[in-house]
Formats: C-alpha cells, structure tokens, sequence
C-alpha cells in the first residue's frame, strides 16, 4: 500500500478485509482469463485526482503486479486506467487493444 491517509486507519483495514472478502481475486486478472489472487485494494479514480476514499464503488481488487501498473501508469501519465487496461493479449493471443493494427480489417 502506498503510504498516509487513509490507508493506515482501522477503517481502512476493515474496508480492505471487506472488498478482499467479496471479490478474493485480481479483477485485471479475471479480464485476461486469468485466476490469480488479489493482494491489494485500488482506487478506481485515485484520491488525490477527486476519487471518494470509502466508497465502495471505487475501490477494486488487484493483484501486486497489476495494483503497480495501475498506479504507475496513473502516476506517471495522468492517463485513466482503461488505457492500460487494454494492454497486452487475450487468452488467444490476440491483441487487447481494438486499435490494434492486428484488429483492422
């Protein structure tokens, strides 16, 4: 977790515990075809960019690697995560990204 408010907090703990209990597997993951299980809790739209902190609606399970590239590819560009959502290939091994030059025509 990334350091200072909210996340050292009893109610974030308890927040983490409940959104992990109900949805126990990366949710990036399971749009791959992939099982893998979620470590961390995200903000969907981050806090400092106007995201609620408890609201559940905003918050989504991921797992480490992917909890990284989120954060990361917000922190550094500014682009929403639905950008790099679409990185990478299906479980068929074609490409992710509907604009993709592999996906025309």
């Amino acid at each position: 977790m990334s350091g200072g408010w909210p996340y050292y907090t009893a109610r974030w703990s308890r927040l983490r515990r409940k959104v992990l209990a109900g949805e126990p597997m990366c949710r990036a993951c399971a749009t791959i075809g992939q099982h893998t299980p979620a470590q961390d809790v995200d903000h969907i739209t981050p806090i400092k960019a106007g995201g609620a902190a408890w609201d559940m609606g905003n918050l989504q399970p991921l797992c480490a690697s992917h909890h990284s590239l989120k954060t990361g590819a917000y922190d550094k560009t500014g682009r929403p995560w639905s950008e790099w959502e679409r990185r990478g290939c299906n479980p068929d091994g074609t490409p992710r990204d509907p604009k993709h030059p592999w996906n025309s025509g």
